[in-house]
């Protein structure tokens, strides 16, 4: 006593080789003015300058790094 059931397709995925995926199912998204962040001025600052403050040592250490080669660069050609 089985119902008839139709034969679901069966969908074969190929790669083409793009990198680019499709993106026709996608609803448009979010409403550009309409929503927006709930955090408060004072959030979003103290976020930012927490980043800053954990990529300042990094940053002085990789401009400490390009300042003594160019130095050395700079004694060999002066040198020379």
């Amino acid at each position: 006593m089985r119902k008839n059931k139709t034969k679901k397709e069966k969908i074969r995925y190929i790669d083409d080789g793009r990198t680019i995926a499709d993106m026709s199912s996608v609803s448009a998204g979010r409403n550009r003015w309409g929503s927006g962040t709930v955090s408060t001025f004072g959030d979003i600052w103290r976020t930012y300058w927490r980043a800053v403050r954990m990529m300042l040592l990094p940053t002085l250490v990789a401009v400490g790094i390009l300042s003594v080669a160019f130095l050395i660069v700079a004694l060999i050609f002066w040198l020379a």
